[in-house]
């Protein structure tokens, strides 16, 4: 750091001999305007002049003067500190589209095509850190899992929750993947970029639609093929073998000479998923000269750039054209000697500048925020899910009631759930069956709260029962009263054991509000241990739970199955509604 300052812009100093001209010229004017000594007699100078001088105040004009001073040297942008810039930026988007069907989870690779094609990405991901990239999946449908940037840690959370039941439509439509991977290097990249497609076969169909959507682009284009000409099994989810119609087991089979002829029709480059980094470097991804442009001006520039701290001096310029705003302006001048006293420091969010407030929400909710995200979001469906994963159960469904879809009655139902009014909840899923009755979700929560309803009223029936006979026999049902207190006084404290497996509420505590978008996946793999810890704060289970059975409820709640790829299914298939809503 320098002692004298370096000056970035110095032909502003050209300003100030003009600058300095005209404040004398007004100087000159004001001063020959205020002369009237000369024309007033000697005696009435003390009555009719103040002061006793007919000289006007001058000191306006110097704080004017002051004014342009600090101006003229904040543009002039004085430097006591340089800043090392790199002289190389690289410039290569790339846009990863992974085919995410049922043939991913054959086990010719070990474990499986998907894992493999997982870590493959992961690699890529890893070294170009200081480039673009998204990730498009696609089934039957087509879906942008991360957009373009170079955010590895979102990215590898998303990648983590992969698996194929997510899809809403099933089929293969490589085509709509690719095409979406055009749309999003045409927003994001002017149009510039790569395409790299991983799948285990193409259709003719999907052939011709990839060979429109790319535009006469075909050099930009890379298929790596995952998979084997052998085949194996698909082993699904729930552990067993996928079947064809005829009910025999399915080998899907790699066809690496058609999509090698396909990718040379297209003068794009093919390679064959293995197990270490040659088939992306035969790609041409891992190449780290790839779209980095370096100059002479910027390797000779690196060690002679300055940081521009003339802004400091807006902030007394500042201070002066408040203090001028209104009259009597110069008593205002004092406040000068506060900026010395020691003030507490005001945080100050430099996303402000550049963040919505419904982006500044999102990034809240990804930072295990949700309070202060809901105070940030502008859309009440946004709103809805940062109060209900804050555990403010009331306020998210006031916001969900503000929608009038099907997403947002069901929302709202768990949101009155979670605060035990459950025929509101009941009647909540109605209205979202009505919209959309094959919305299974709603369907098999309001069966869960139907049951807990049936279940209330039977105990409380036999409650009653019980107490009429021991009414009509108190001697002989003395001793069984005795024994049966503690377990009376349970059921009739006014709630139900939660830690039954039939109470809704530990079923719908795994279930989060959809409308959230996939930067919440990180929240949501926590959703489900977060709810189950503050399930005790509730009125419902603060009121009539014993400690020993909010402890048993606790310990049941931790064994609910965490899933965080829920939030991406319901993410693509709200995105898919919307698309069959609104065709363009």
């Amino acid at each position: 750091m320098s002692l004298w300052p370096h000056l970035l812009h110095p032909w502003w100093l050209l300003l100030l001999p003009p600058l300095a001209w005209l404040l004398w010229k007004i100087l000159h004017r004001q001063r020959r305007a205020g002369r009237w000594q000369l024309l007033l007699p000697a005696a009435f100078h003390p009555w009719l002049l103040a002061g006793g001088s007919g000289r006007a105040d001058r000191r306006p004009w110097i704080y004017l003067g002051l004014a342009w001073l600090l101006g003229v040297l904040a543009l002039i942008g004085p430097s006591w500190q340089r800043i090392e810039q790199p002289a190389t930026q690289r410039i290569d988007p790339l846009v990863v589209v992974l085919e995410l069907t049922p043939q991913m989870l054959a086990t010719d690779l070990t474990p499986s095509r998907l894992e493999q094609a997982r870590r493959k990405i992961l690699d890529l991901l890893r070294a170009r850190s200081d480039a673009q990239t998204a990730i498009v999946v696609y089934a039957g449908s087509a879906h942008t899992l991360v957009p373009l940037s170079n955010d590895m840690l979102t990215a590898r959370n998303l990648l983590d929750a992969l698996k194929p039941s997510i899809m809403p439509e099933p089929g293969e439509r490589a085509d709509l993947a690719v095409l979406l991977g055009r749309q999003l290097l045409d927003h994001g990249a002017q149009g510039a970029g790569r395409l790299l497609l991983i799948t285990d076969g193409l259709t003719t169909e999907e052939q011709q639609g990839i060979r429109k959507a790319l535009h006469g682009k075909g050099s930009s284009f890379s298929l790596l093929a995952v998979g084997s000409a052998s085949g194996a099994p698909i082993l699904q989810e729930d552990g067993t073998y996928l079947k064809d119609a005829q009910g025999s087991i399915l080998l899907p089979r790699l066809d690496e000479a058609s999509l090698r002829r396909f990718a040379d029709s297209l003068d794009g480059r093919y390679q064959r998923m293995g197990h270490s980094d040659r088939d992306l470097r035969a790609l041409g991804l891992l190449n780290a000269n790839h779209g980095v442009n370096i100059t002479n001006e910027d390797a000779m520039l690196r060690l002679q750039r300055w940081a521009d701290q003339g802004y400091w001096l807006l902030l007394p310029l500042l201070l002066l054209a408040a203090c001028a705003g209104r009259r009597g302006w110069l008593f205002c001048l004092p406040l000068l000697m506060l900026c010395a006293s020691p003030r507490p420091a005001m945080a100050f969010e430099f996303r402000d500048l550049w963040l919505r407030p419904d982006q500044q929400g999102q990034l809240l909710l990804e930072e295990q925020r949700p309070a202060e995200a809901a105070q940030r979001f502008a859309d009440f469906r946004w709103r809805g899910v940062a109060l209900y994963q804050a555990g403010e159960y009331a306020a998210a469904a006031q916001a969900f009631a503000q929608g009038g879809q099907a997403s947002d009655h069901y929302n709202r139902g768990n949101a009155l759930a979670q605060l035990g009014q459950y025929e509101a909840a009941i009647d909540a899923y109605d209205q979202a069956l009505e919209l959309q009755a094959d919305l299974k979700p709603a369907q098999h929560n309001k069966e869960l709260l139907e049951n807990l309803l049936r279940q209330r009223e039977a105990e409380s029936s036999a409650a009653n029962n019980t107490q009429e006979s021991a009414q009509n026999n108190p001697a002989q049902s003395t001793s069984e009263n005795a024994q049966a207190a503690p377990q009376h006084d349970a059921e009739h404290d006014g709630h139900v054991d939660s830690s039954r497996p039939g109470n809704p509420d530990s079923t719908l505590q795994n279930r989060q509000p959809q409308d959230q978008q996939p930067s919440d996946a990180q929240a949501q793999s926590t959703t489900a241990q977060n709810d189950s810890t503050e399930l005790g704060d509730t009125p419902a289970a603060e009121d009539g739970l014993s400690d020993e059975r909010r402890q048993a409820l606790e310990q049941w709640l931790r064994q609910i199955p965490d899933e965080p790829s829920e939030l991406l299914r319901r993410k693509f298939w709200y995105q898919q509604q919307q698309r069959q809503e609104n065709p363009r």
